[in-house]
């Protein structure tokens, strides 16, 4: 048993999945203009339209293009995006939805003449947070981590080094949409490009726990 157990571990230690097939991810909200090649996808990022909840604003919007999986689970997904950024607010970047009240965007977002990194947290009312940029950047990787009830959000510019921009709760042990959105509230739309899209399974931490209690146990 504790050679069964100590397999189990490393094997769940170890497992992950393959770049995201992007042909097999679903639109929600579906853009009037797409395409998939060389696993990239482009779009032309709807005119007047965003995710926001309430907050602030006092309006409810949920109408940005939105391409994703499901997942269920822990995970991390991490994409390349590039922007044709024109007007204030125009953004991209990764979304993870739950539902219509409850979903986190971060990406990058174009606010008066600057570029910042941001994140929007929604649970029924949203939250705005961002980083601004000294200067223009060519292209960003974000990525995100999805442990039990946690977020973790980084950024970073070779995806080699990544710095943390946010921590934020999300539901446990519930299915998530997980996948690349692009919204321009302000403006009449822009191009986006999303490279290497990635999602990775992580093994559930409670299960580890368990079973390095129970191998410690033999």
């Amino acid at each position: 048993m504790k050679k069964i157990l100590l397999g189990l571990f490393a094997f769940l230690s170890v497992q992950s999945a393959s770049a995201q097939t992007l042909e097999k991810m679903q639109w929600f909200n579906e853009p009037e203009q797409w395409e998939i090649k060389d696993n990239t996808l482009s779009m032309f990022v709807t005119p007047q339209s965003d995710y926001w909840r309430i907050s602030h604003y006092g309006f409810t919007v949920d109408d940005a293009p939105f391409y994703y999986s499901t997942y269920g689970g822990e995970f991390e997904v991490k994409v390349k995006i590039t922007g044709d950024y024109q007007a204030r607010f125009d953004q991209a970047g990764l979304m993870l939805r739950i539902d219509h009240e409850n979903y986190i965007k971060t990406g990058i977002e174009f606010v008066d003449g600057k570029f910042n990194l941001s994140t929007v947290v929604t649970h029924k009312t949203s939250d705005w947070s961002v980083i601004a940029l000294d200067k223009p950047v060519p292209y960003i990787w974000i990525k995100a981590v999805r442990r039990l009830d946690a977020v973790e959000i980084f950024y970073s510019f070779d995806d080699k080094n990544y710095t943390m921009m946010r921590n934020a709760w999300l539901q446990d042990n519930t299915p998530v949409m997980v996948g690349v959105m692009g919204a321009s509230p302000d403006g009449k739309g822009f191009n986006a490009k999303f490279e290497h899209f990635k999602v990775t399974h992580l093994p559930d931490l409670r299960r580890l726990e368990w079973l390095k209690k129970n191998q410690e146990a033999q």
